[in-house]
């Protein structure tokens, strides 16, 4: 057994009776045959086909804390600023994978919502939450979903009733903020019910560098004619590990909608889980990744068609410079009688350096005849013509350059349908391609000078 997996046992017999929902014989349960499943596989190493680009067992510490219990309460706004501040949404900030709250861990609604801490919900709501939580089969997924679920502390839960349509977007943050190597597991749970929407914001951001490793999975149910529109941001400083794992399952008629975002990475590896289990679902997933340095951004795309006339689109965008690498890995999948399916899937990618590396890897597995499926993916650089049309024009190299990137990366924000969301995000995405926006404009702890936390000599070099 490694070393790093011999933390995590010990991790796990020492404060298994104190994690959330351990006094349930049905989560106790479930924990306890993850974490064998776990502790018999233990890390994907580069053996492993979606692993092989850059493994996460060659990065991890042999040794993390995990904090199981939340820090004592004390207010965000004193600590961390919001970068998308007055977008009109409800915040849920979770610190160190704990939902940070002077009083109410959970809220129900008059109208039936229900939204709020999961550990809170799994002791008040068990019935409910246990007809959603964690059903996923642990041997078919990767094995940090076995991970998560053997020592997840907290997360964001919620709960949508039938017929209910959410007018103002919730907003999920995630901090870390540690001293020593922090492992953290948030478990995220939403459910909208039939005939529901909902619009979902979440960032994950950090306000030091921070040697952490950060497991989180949201599991989302989307029941008939509900629909979600989904926001993952990412601004993390370079010795964070982030993974976070999505698995949606769609009825009929439901639509889901994702824009992932990543401004800054250490390490980070998302993966998109969707299944259309019943006719006429829809699923629309764009991705956008700005990464430079030695930043690693991998995104692992799967969607399977179980039912006809589904209708599946794709679009991710990456911009990489001077020793930064992504990957981008997107698998459609067409059962036998999903016939009538549309799946379409591109990714389009700008590399700025020599070594740059970007892999992008589309793949089609279908098994139905009457389908109308698509993909593409491109790697270049800056279209010369174009560049020297704006030069023509007088616009000096740099702001041409500038320009360029900006129309590029900037298409992806279009997509959102928040228009104070829009707005922000298009004022950070200048903002990271020219070399303003760090994890350090987060951070309220006004470190001393002796603290390198300046990100400008690794901005993109426009």
């Amino acid at each position: 057994m490694k070393p790093f997996t011999q933390n995590i046992q010990s991790l796990y017999q020492a404060h298994k009776q104190e994690l959330a929902g351990s006094d349930q014989p049905q989560i106790a349960a479930k924990r306890e045959t993850a974490a064998n499943h776990f502790f018999q596989t233990e890390l994907p190493t580069r053996k492993y086909e979606t692993w092989r680009h850059h493994a996460i067992d060659e990065l991890v510490s042999e040794k993390y804390d995990i904090q199981t219990q939340p820090s004592p309460y004390q207010p965000v706004n004193e600590y961390f600023k919001c970068e998308l501040k007055n977008i009109n949404a409800n915040t849920y900030t979770f610190l160190n994978g704990w939902y940070v709250h002077e009083n109410s861990p959970l809220t129900v609604f008059d109208n039936g919502m229900i939204i709020g801490s999961l550990a809170e919900a799994l002791k008040s709501h068990p019935a409910l939450v246990s007809e959603y939580f964690a059903k996923q089969d642990i041997e078919k997924n990767d094995n940090l979903l076995s991970l998560n679920e053997a020592l997840f502390t907290d997360g964001l839960f919620v709960y949508i009733p039938d017929n209910l349509s959410v007018e103002i977007p919730i907003q999920l943050i995630s901090i870390v903020h540690c001293f020593s190597p922090l492992l953290v597991q948030q478990r995220n749970l939403i459910v909208i019910g039939k005939n529901s929407s909902l619009s979902l914001v979440q960032c994950d951001d950090s306000f030091k560098n921070c040697e952490s490793f950060i497991n989180n999975v949201t599991e989302i149910f989307l029941q008939q004619n509900a629909h979600l529109h989904y926001y993952k941001l990412e601004n993390k400083d370079e010795k964070s590990l982030l993974v976070n794992q999505v698995y949606v399952n769609q009825s009929e008629y439901s639509e889901f909608v994702a824009n992932t975002i990543t401004f800054n990475a250490g390490f980070v590896r998302n993966s998109m889980n969707v299944n259309l289990n019943e006719p006429e679902a829809t699923t629309k997933l764009y991705g956008l990744y700005l990464v430079d340095k030695e930043q690693y951004v991998d995104n692992q795309i799967f969607v399977r068609h179980f039912a006809p006339n589904c209708t599946s689109y794709q679009l991710y965008k990456g911009i990489a410079d001077d020793k930064a690498s992504a990957n981008f890995n997107g698998h459609i999948y067409v059962a036998p009688n999903a016939q009538q399916t549309n799946a379409y899937q591109s990714s389009k990618n700008i590399s700025l350096t020599d070594e740059a590396r970007i892999t992008t890897q589309p793949f089609l597995e279908i098994y139905a005849d009457d389908v109308k499926c698509s993909h593409g993916s491109t790697v270049g650089q800056l279209d010369e013509e174009a560049l020297y049309y704006l030069r023509s024009r007088g616009i000096c190299e740099r702001n041409a350059r500038r320009l360029l990137l900006f129309a590029f990366a900037n298409e992806m924000a279009e997509f959102v349908d928040i228009e104070s969301l829009r707005e922000r995000l298009n004022d950070m995405i200048r903002r990271r391609l020219s070399g303003e926006l760090t994890i350090c404009d987060n951070c309220r702890l006004h470190c001393s000078a002796e603290h390198h936390f300046s990100f400008e000599n690794i901005s993109i070099k426009l």
